[in-house]
């Protein structure tokens, strides 16, 4: 024993033999003190060998249960608890009837919650396991998180949590520590736990570095069995103790002994640690000098209870150095086996008052010098909050990692160019990581119960998205590859480029065999909700991706790598807190949107709210129609009516004037020769644009087509099958005469142009647009926007003719049209004149849903640049949103709809900024984006079902009173 103690004097030569500083002592010692001496003279012997237990209560079990708890505190003087499972309105309100039972000093109460209460408690916050906080380079959002626990901890009445873990997780195998190490890097591991622990103890709640001296590189669980750790001292001196000391330079207020067999430690390999006093005193308290509570590991656990019988088994836990015995067993014969021991000499009061003294102290650290009940109101909102969630989504985000990016695969570019699968692999679901990759682009779900067949599908497509999910319910949930999994990984990246998404432990990654063929690995650690939406978020480019590897996967992949992933400013889908909108001011919103059902301005819609490029807010609400058959979905897409005009034709215009192929100036003759020598041949775009050029509002074409005798639709014009000479489709089952298409142009040329000059707004000058643009480009105008934006910028669910892109059930239908098409529009233009052009429209005939249209417009917002893609130049777009006639009352850019100049006009809610533009839509739709408050706000709806008698939207404002609500909702 001498040599083994000489031995450890010379190993731990670098430790300091006293801690500097006593982590219990509070900055008002000499109270403390007084209040330390107060008590510990007033105790019985029994009252202090009841200090020194920790018992287990519950929550969720019966009045038996507490009872039996009650009794400890009253007849055995118990001072310490340890909540296990349940929930915080009944903890809290046992805590308060345990507290109430005290006599002398309330009790410490304890618990295991090492990713916050959820570990043990429903209806809490669950916050990512350790493994996925090693990932991250910023230490300091490891304090916050500390911290935020500690809180939460507080507000249910815990003083001690038994956090943080501080195991170096070096065994890959280790079935019990694993996700909750924060990796096998000592000095990270040591900076994570110190960061931790520094937080949680800031806001009073003592932390616990666990489990000493080193539950990291072990093969079995001491829950289950005793694990043995053959290392010699300057092995664990140099790894498994590192992080410890760290933690006891930096303050950490208690200490929980493992139950481990370390011969090099302990000579009796049958004796726990948790038991040894070479272990609790010489080494942690004499040789590393820590003077905070020491704890044992669960007293429950086999590595400990196997030993001998409990009392004894307390009585030897006692005896070598720690000062809480954690879920002892048979409380009664323990009591007797310390007063038996203090009868033999086997054991001393002066050696009980010491740990009586030190469990005083910390009871007097957070503030236990008396008790005042726990408040109740509020606590599962206290303990749910926005701040809450916002924390989490950092965390996560700054987990994220890639390991490999194959010609720079991520984040996702080019997305005309790309034709995305996914597959699922793993036994849990990926449905929230797949609904977020679509908001970015069209990626199909592709399975198949045989690989072939797999493979066959997968064909068509040249990126594979393959997610790997595994359970989230716990950090002891298997996460390995079945062997299928594994040969169906390998087969599908030896075809195609892959991207590999782990939502699991990432020593995953050791199953697989080779990395050769799959092109890209980003680790994303976690199956939850969150991390599955982040993930993909991070995929396409929402924002950096900086994560770490916290563990090595043979000479692949080193502890530490992780690569830097600029991002491409595409949409991030968070919530209204992480842009400072209030939440309950949106809730209006809502109301809006009920009073809409309610008196039935529509029957559904969709509402999107963004800002600063995040969407905070997006919601479908009512059914497609009144006859509440299909709920209104994010994907459905709707009529936008008048939005094309600056969705589709605008754009187009504003690239042809960027590129020089136009000017605004030029006299429409000399864009469209047959405008000569008509009535507008000097007309020039800017004034079409700005709807100054004294162009009627609109014609409506339809008309003459119709029989005067029968009211139906003329079969000069129309047929009811397709035919060369009858090839516009206008609805279903009704075809124009292709003559027809010269008349409307014709009638527009020929039409009267107004007398008095000023603004009147026009849909005429976008029939003609449409034509500069495809004149100039060559192709119809759904081909140019199609090319030249939607494909690029990621608009799957924006079309031209949507039927022949989206199943039927996904276009939410617009009219009951009795009066030209006889039938209800579904997947049909609406508007009479674009459904006369085939239902391509310079002026209406886009389809889109509210994800869509938010993603031009915030390309727009972003100075013409969206996705890593420069559409246009920060100046084109400023030009086009520019007045160029207020002086006569015009309120409108070029294209664009901007705040009203006459009050009486109501095209906002009048607070908004005068460099604020949108649009609004015959069919009940409206898009604003403001630069000055970053506030992007889109609604869809189809007002004008059943009939566009249905005004009532337009009558009562409520698309703009919504845009009031956004505007009273910035925070600042």
């Amino acid at each position: 024993m001498k040599k083994k103690i000489l031995l450890l004097a010379i190993i731990f030569t670098s430790v300091i033999n006293a801690q500097q500083l006593d982590p219990l002592r509070a900055k008002q010692y000499i109270l403390q003190q007084e209040w330390v001496d107060s008590i510990i003279d007033s105790m019985s012997i029994e009252e202090k060998i009841g200090q020194l237990f920790m018992v287990q209560a519950y929550s969720n079990k019966d009045a038996k249960h507490e009872k039996f708890i009650s009794d400890l505190i009253t007849k055995h003087h118990v001072g310490n608890l340890i909540f296990m499972k349940g929930t915080p309105e009944k903890q809290v309100a046992l805590t308060n009837t345990y507290q109430s039972l005290t006599k002398k000093v309330p009790l410490l109460i304890g618990f295991d919650g090492e990713w916050g209460l959820d570990m043990r408690l429903k209806n809490t916050y669950r916050f990512p396991w350790n493994m996925t906080l090693g990932a991250i380079r910023d230490n300091k959002l490891i304090e916050k998180l500390g911290e935020r626990i500690g809180e939460q901890c507080k507000r249910v009445g815990i003083h001690i949590n038994f956090a943080p873990v501080v195991d170096i997780n070096t065994n890959p195998d280790n079935p019990i520590i694993g996700n909750r190490s924060f990796g096998e890097k000592k000095e990270n591991v040591a900076e994570k736990s110190v960061a931790f622990t520094k937080g949680m103890q800031s806001v009073g709640v003592l932390a616990n570095a666990k489990h000493f001296p080193g539950h990291g590189d072990t093969a079995t669980d001491s829950h289950l069995t005793l694990p043995s750790i053959n290392f010699t001292l300057q092995r664990l001196d140099s790894t498994e103790l590192y992080p410890f000391k760290r933690q006891f330079d930096a303050g950490v207020a208690s200490v929980m002994t493992a139950h481990l067999s370390i011969p090099s430690l302990e000579s009796n390999t049958n004796l726990p640690s948790s038991l040894s006093k070479n272990v609790v005193t010489d080494l942690l308290q004499d040789k590393l000098g820590f003077q905070g509570l020491v704890l044992t590991d669960g007293l429950n656990m086999k590595g400990a209870a196997n030993y001998a019988t409990a009392a004894e088994i307390n009585l030897a836990t006692f005896l070598a150095g720690n000062d809480i015995l954690l879920i002892p067993q048979d409380i009664p014969n323990t009591v007797k086996a310390f007063k038996k021991a203090l009868e033999k000499g086997e054991l001393n009061e002066e050696r009980i008052n010491k740990s009586v003294r030190k469990i005083l102290k910390a009871k007097y650290l957070v503030g236990l010098q008396k008790f005042d009940a726990i408040k109740t109101d509020s606590l599962l909102v206290d303990l749910n909050t926005a701040k809450d969630e916002l924390l989490h989504r950092d965390l996560i985000k700054k987990s994220l990692t890639v390991l490999k990016n194959t010609r720079e695969t991520l984040p996702i570019k080019k997305l005309e160019l790309k034709n995305i699968a996914y597959v699922a692999l793993g036994d849990d679901k990926g449905d929230d990581f797949v609904k977020m990759l679509q908001n970015y682009a069209k990626v199909d779900v592709v399975s198949a119960k045989h690989l072939d067949k797999l493979t066959k599908k997968l064909e068509e497509y040249n990126l594979v998205i393959v997610g790997f999910h595994k359970s989230n319910k716990n950090p002891w949930k298997s996460y390995k590859f079945s062997n299928q999994d594994l040969v169906w990984l390998q087969e599908i990246s030896r075809n195609k480029r892959v991207i590999l998404d782990v939502f699991a432990n990432p020593y995953s990654l050791l199953q697989v065999k080779t990395f050769t063929n799959i092109d890209n690995i980003i680790i994303s650690y976690q199956n939850s909700k969150l991390a599955q939406e982040l993930s993909a978020q991070a995929i396409f480019g929402a924002f950096e991706i900086s994560g770490r590897l916290p563990i090595s996967i043979r000479n692949e992949f080193k502890a530490g790598n992780g690569m830097i992933i600029s991002p491409l400013n595409r949409f991030e889908y968070t919530i209204p807190e992480a842009v400072n909108l209030s939440r309950d001011t949106l809730k209006y919103v809502d109301r809006y949107i009920d009073t809409i059902l309610q008196q039935k301005m529509a029957p559904g819609g969709q509402v999107l709210i963004a800002r600063h490029g995040k969407v905070i807010y997006h919601k479908t609400f009512g059914y497609q129609t009144d006859a509440k058959r299909r709920k209104v979905k994010k994907s459905d897409v709707y009529d936008l009516a008048s939005l094309t005009k600056i969705l589709s034709t605008l754009p187009a215009v504003m690239k042809l004037e960027e590129d020089r192929k136009l000017s605004l100036h030029s006299d429409l003759v000399d864009l469209l020769p047959t405008y000569k020598d008509s009535n507008k041949e000097h007309l020039n775009i800017k004034q079409i644009l700005s709807h100054y050029a004294r162009l009627k509002s609109w014609i409506p074409f339809y008309t003459r087509t119709i029989d005067s005798i029968t009211g139906k639709v003329s079969k000069e014009y129309y047929r009811t099958k397709k035919s060369k000479q009858f090839p516009i489709k206008v609805a279903k089952d009704l075809y124009l005469n292709k003559d027809y298409k010269d008349s409307i142009y014709t009638r527009i040329k020929d039409s009267d142009l107004r007398e008095r000059v000023g603004y009147k707004y026009s849909d005429l000058g976008y029939y003609i647009l449409k034509e500069v643009v495809e004149r100039k480009y060559k192709k119809r105008l759904d081909k140019v926007v199609e090319e030249e934006f939607y494909a690029s910028l990621g608009l799957n669910r924006t079309s031209y003719l949507p039927l022949e892109k989206f199943n039927w059930k996904e276009v939410v239908p617009t009219e009951k049209d009795d009066y030209y098409r006889e039938q209800l529009l579904r997947g049909y233009v609406h508007d009479m004149g674009a459904a006369m052009q085939g239902g391509v429209g310079g002026h209406a005939g886009l389809f889109a849903n509210a994800n869509d249209v938010a993603k031009i417009m915030q390309m727009y917002l972003q100075g013409g640049t969206y996705g890593g893609v420069k559409y246009f130049r920060p100046e084109t777009v400023e030009k086009f949103n520019t007045r160029y006639y207020p002086q006569v009352r015009n309120r409108r850019g070029l294209g664009f709809d901007k705040p009203q100049i006459n009050p009486r006009e109501k095209p906002t809610c009048g607070c908004v900024s005068e460099n604020s533009f949108g649009h609004s839509g015959f069919t009940g739709t409206y898009t604003w984006a403001d630069p000055d408050t970053g506030i992007l706000y889109v609604f869809l709806s189809n007002r004008v079902y059943p009939t566009m008698g249905n005004r009532k939207l337009v009558k009562s404002n409520i698309r703009t009173k919504i845009q009031k609500v956004i505007q009273d909702a910035i925070l600042n």
